[in-house]
């Protein structure tokens, strides 16, 4: 069958519903699925379990997806509707290996995905291009069975052991704004059950989502949830991602908290009865962040943006704690290693609550440095050109102090600039961070000035 190259990408697959991606090929992945365990693990699996997010097009691709595994004699475990990380948590809980979530993640409605484990390990990379090329072949492993379907209430399963292994959070006041997406049917209950005063915001699952994208990285879909913490003189406020794999956090007065600050929280924490432990972080990640993990008396090791490359990294190195500023967090301290942010969000509540009052974040960042940064930017770059762009605005910097393990992280004598190719979207991702106002401004004009060269070089304006 056709099917279009730049949907299988870094780390996971994604595309349009109903163009580059359709039922058909979510058939075929099902079955491809299966002949790559086999051919990477010498193996096939008992059975696997399967999740989705709240998209309109989850149900058919699920539908698809169960069917190809099916055919091939695996058993399939059908979580139905929930978050990415209770996929994951699946594995560990269900003790099963392998599993795929359906997830368009925090891209336009239109979008949909394929998130996969095998060996509790999200694949990435070489790995989803062999997954192609099984489909492209045809090279399918089945037994001489059908597989059965059995539903499993991994919700409730979730909520109960988030309850044992959380203390009271009475006293606090908690906005959770759910964004329509899949944290609305599970976020909210936890805290509930943990006595936190809780103000929810758009907790029913839509895949039109009405009221706002759920992408807490973009500032404007966070103005809910800022409004709604002034308003209610809500301690804390957390907003979730369409699959509740990131988070985005607000503090008391309403300020956005960008993953890299809650990091340093994070660290804080782990490191006072962890000492010398590695943390990573990644190229978008703020200069403070590593420094103040360092003075804390820990490792800060800086990486390729990416939840499985993070994971991954996490493994080899032994780190307790890894972040990524777009709010992908990952505990390998009391939890399993992957990104969930509704863990995260709960371990953020914990530590506000253990410090006493008055409760917030804002006094975790006493006697830390201020920098200006920006948020996240994305610049619109096709597909089939943003790794040449990348390459070629590297041309231009090769006389400075850079980092370029994934992009190209420019260092300015009072600030850096970031420059790299979006894995999920066609996009080029920029970030800047400076001492001063004015000495952003000006490390963003040389910035601008050399990607406009290079936009015309390609062709692209």
């Amino acid at each position: 069958m056709h099917m279009e190259d730049k949907i299988f990408r870094e780390y996971d697959i994604r595309g349009v519903y109903g163009k580059e991606l359709t039922e058909e090929l979510a058939y075929f992945i099902g079955k491809a699925f299966i002949s790559l365990i086999k051919k990477e693990q010498d193996r096939i699996p008992r059975s696997v379990s399967v999740g989705m997010d709240a998209r309109l097009s989850s149900k058919y691709l699920k539908n698809a997806l169960i069917k190809g595994i099916t055919e091939c004699g695996v058993d399939v475990i059908d979580l139905e509707l929930c978050p990415t990380p209770l996929q994951y948590y699946s594995l560990f809980r269900l003790d099963i290996n392998d599993g795929i979530m359906i997830t368009g993640s925090h891209n336009p409605l239109e979008f949909n995905g394929f998130k996969i484990s095998i060996g509790k390990d999200t694949i990435y990379g070489e790995k989803i291009k062999m997954l192609k090329n099984i489909i492209e072949e045809e090279d399918f492993v089945c037994l001489n069975k059908k597989g059965k379907v059995q539903n499993y209430n991994i919700i409730d399963d979730y909520i109960n052991f988030m309850e044992k292994h959380f203390s009271s959070l009475e006293g606090l006041k908690i906005v959770v704004d759910s964004g329509n997406g899949t944290a609305g049917v599970v976020a909210p209950k936890i805290f509930n059950k943990l006595k936190a005063e809780v103000i929810e915001l758009f907790s029913e699952p839509d895949g039109n989502f009405p009221n706002h994208h759920p992408d807490p990285v973009v500032l404007e879909n966070l103005e809910d949830l800022r409004k709604k913490v002034c308003e209610e003189k809500a301690h804390l406020g957390i907003g979730f991602d369409g699959d509740a794999d990131r988070l985005g956090v607000v503090d008391e007065k309403g300020d956005v908290v960008w993953g890299d600050r809650l990091m340093i929280i994070f660290a804080k924490d782990i490191l006072s009865s962890n000492p010398k432990s590695k943390i990573i972080g990644e190229v978008k990640c703020s200069k403070i962040m590593y420094e103040q993990i360092e003075k804390m008396g820990g490792i800060p090791i800086m990486w390729k943006t990416g939840h499985s490359l993070i994971k991954k990294k996490m493994k080899e190195e032994g780190a307790l704690l890894a972040g990524e500023m777009s709010g992908h967090i990952f505990f390998n301290d009391r939890y399993f290693g992957y990104d969930d942010a509704i863990y995260a969000s709960l371990r953020l509540a914990e530590i506000i609550k253990k410090s006493g009052e008055p409760y917030g974040l804002r006094k975790f960042f006493e006697g830390v440095k201020n920098m200006y940064s920006t948020p996240e930017i994305r610049i619109d770059c096709p597909d089939e050109k943003k790794f040449l762009v990348v390459e070629k605005f590297k041309s231009y910097f090769k006389s400075f102090d850079c980092c370029t393990i994934d992009g190209i992280r420019i260092n300015f004598p009072k600030g850096w600039a970031l420059l790299r190719a979006s894995n999920t979207q066609p996009a080029l991702v920029v970030r800047f961070e400076a001492e001063t106002e004015e000495d952003m401004e000006k490390i963003k004009e040389i910035v601008h000035q050399r990607l406009f060269e290079v936009f015309q070089f390609f062709k692209i304006l």
